[in-house]
């Protein structure tokens, strides 16, 4: 046998696909859901930081709608991808805790929010100088108060589409909206944005 036949290099296991992730945990598999939990915590935690403001409040809605997702995977019929089917659980306690909310909200504007390949608020560029630089906080906490003040409903369209850069289609999915209703909801929402962010713009 030659020493070409003899080295051979292993190769790296293919990730397994979340359907099947879902069978698994269906079945009682707690690894399979942690798995799960892992590949989507973060985005889930994104999307309920950019939705309740905080960070106190968005991890306790990613608590919940892993708990949820997790009480109601036996339910799960895969009519749509596993991802599509979480944000629409996440979405929904956030628009549930932000009808409950009374008073103001507190907001940190120096929570980090994404990971790489997330679209974020603030991507400083170190070329600038110390006032543009400056400048460019100014816009992103005038962005985050201005997603803020949005009502949950355009808020939501917002969060979706323009930061997490999901399609129309898949916010249609989640939200439970047709297409149309998401494209009248982001127009609106965008229209209030500029209004509030027209000083920076």
């Amino acid at each position: 046998m030659s020493n070409n036949k003899q080295l051979q290099v292993a190769r790296k296991a293919l990730p397994v696909p979340d359907k099947e992730l879902v069978k698994r945990a269906q079945t009682g598999n707690d690894d399979a859901f942690e798995e799960l939990v892992r590949r989507y915590e973060r985005k889930v935690y994104n999307i309920a930081y950019r939705m309740m403001g905080n960070p106190q409040d968005a991890s306790e809605a990613l608590q919940d709608a892993f708990l949820r997702a997790y009480r109601f995977l036996g339910k799960f019929e895969f009519k749509s991808s596993f991802y599509t089917w979480l944000y629409r659980i996440a979405t929904n306690v956030c628009l549930t805790k932000l009808r409950k909310r009374k008073g103001p909200v507190v907001m940190s504007l120096d929570e980090p929010v994404g990971t790489e390949g997330d679209m974020q608020f603030e991507v400083p560029d170190h070329k600038y100088s110390p006032e543009k630089m400056y400048e460019q906080r100014e816009m992103a906490e005038a962005l985050h108060k201005a997603v803020e003040a949005l009502a949950p409903d355009y808020r939501s369209v917002v969060v979706l589409r323009d930061l997490e850069g999901l399609s129309n289609e898949e916010v249609s999915k989640i939200l439970n909206l047709s297409v149309p209703a998401v494209k009248s909801r982001l127009h609106r929402g965008r229209l209030v944005l500029r209004e509030k962010l027209a000083g920076y713009l």
